[in-house]
């Protein structure tokens, strides 16, 4: 058998590549599913997870996202394999509509090869955390920001062309059956291992049609996608939770904050998660002593339900976790002290209905009545009472680092 493609007949290199990216397609599908099944249960606030659902749910996406690169790589190298190669021609080019949807077919294939892997392979790297893909060559993609709003899109993008995968598919396995049944030629045992008598296919002329109408079909679903409302919210935020949003009133304060970050960092799966808290107020009161001593004090008030925490924030805001709907707000109350080395805040930190004395170290920078912060420090969740149905460092780890940084200006 020939390793090149004749006017009559595949190759067996094209032939490889159609029956390993069938293989492929074939095992990546079925781990979508039954892992974003599992995702429904991960990602509901209402349900606490165990360890081994987590477990189970990572290890089939971290499959699936393998599995999909395979394709991604292995499509790219299937189509320059066939630009270089002779075309065998359609035994039913002489059918008009049959051969114009056949073709169109086999275009949304190819793209769907490119497209479903591609979207999925932006998602994650726009992702954080959660389910790595099984490689030695990292995470992230070049130009491919960490953001949660980019990475809703292309997974919204990654659904919606998987369906015209699916649905394409189905019609060339279909098609192909039709002509093995009921036409009884040789358009399947052509692409069958081993040599194939197939006869010479009638003279046929290609034209532009069937890729104008795969771009019409892909056109068509993302704008019925739209239609429907699937690019306008979150794919793991159905809007239905209520977290018992804290509103914060203002607080007085010698120190008027003017800018500032208060953000966590989880470990998951042992990959980081970073999110921050857009709602908090701090009372501060500081005065530069001359010596190391008391310098002021700060009473820090945080929204829980302000938190953004990637895709797993509804999750963080569930009673096995913050429980933002019984304990609404984290509160700071700290003494303000300079050290030989820098500046510490130390106080008692609750979190839920615990209350541990913390101290945060914190690096100053203080020009004329301008002050700007910064600071880190590393709680244990379990000592909060924070994800305890999770009591092993399996799926997420035991350390949360707390980072501030902040720009205040004192009132006059």
């Amino acid at each position: 058998m020939s390793l090149s493609n004749t006017s009559s007949s595949y190759g067996s290199v094209t032939k490889a590549f159609h029956w390993l990216t069938a293989l492929l397609i074939l095992t990546a599908l079925p781990l979508g599913w039954i892992a974003n099944d599992l995702a429904h249960v991960l990602f509901d606030p209402t349900v606490t997870p165990t360890e081994a659902q987590i477990a189970r749910a990572a290890n089939l996406f971290s499959l699936h996202k393998t599995v999909g690169v395979t394709v991604f790589f292995v499509a790219l190298a299937r189509i320059l394999w066939a630009v270089t190669q002779t075309k065998p021609g359609l035994l039913n080019a002489d059918n008009k509509p049959e051969a114009l949807a056949a073709e169109t077919v086999h275009w949304l294939l190819y793209g769907s090869l490119v497209l479903v892997p591609l979207t999925g392979w932006f998602h994650h790297a726009a992702s954080e955390g959660f389910a790595p893909i099984l490689w030695p060559f990292g995470q992230n993609l070049p130009f491919v920001p960490k953001s949660l709003g980019l990475a809703e899109l292309t997974g919204t993008l990654h659904e919606l062309l998987m369906w015209v995968l699916v649905a394409s598919l189905g019609l060339h396995i279909a098609g192909a059956l039709k002509h093995h049944i009921v036409d009884k030629d040789s358009t399947l045992r052509r692409m069958l291992p081993g040599r194939s008598d197939a006869p010479q296919p009638p003279q046929q002329h290609h034209s532009p049609v069937p890729v104008v109408a795969a771009l019409a079909v892909w056109v068509a679903v993302l704008t019925g996608g739209w239609a429907m409302g699937e690019f306008s919210h979150g794919r793991h935020d159905n809007g239905d939770h209520d977290h018992g949003d804290a509103q914060l009133a203002e607080v007085q304060s010698d120190w008027q904050i003017q800018d500032g970050t208060l953000s966590i960092t989880i470990s998951q799966l042992g990959s980081p998660v970073t999110g921050a808290f857009s709602d908090w107020t701090a009372a501060i009161t500081f005065d530069e002593p001359d010596a190391p001593g008391p310098a002021g004090s700060v009473d820090v008030t945080i929204a829980i339900a302000s938190l953004s925490l990637g895709t797993v924030t509804d999750q963080a805001m569930g009673a096995d976790f913050f429980d933002a709907t019984q304990f609404p707000t984290a509160q700071f109350e700290a003494d303000l002290f300079k050290t030989e080395t820098g500046y510490e805040a130390r106080g008692p930190l609750t979190i839920r209905d615990k209350t541990m004395e913390i101290v945060l170290p914190f690096s100053l920078d203080l020009q004329d009545n301008t002050a700007a912060m910064s600071g880190a420090l590393e709680l244990n969740r379990l000592e909060f009472d924070v994800g305890t149905s999770q009591p092993t460092e399996d799926s997420l780890g035991f350390v949360v680092t707390v980072g501030v940084e902040l720009t205040a200006t004192r009132t006059q």
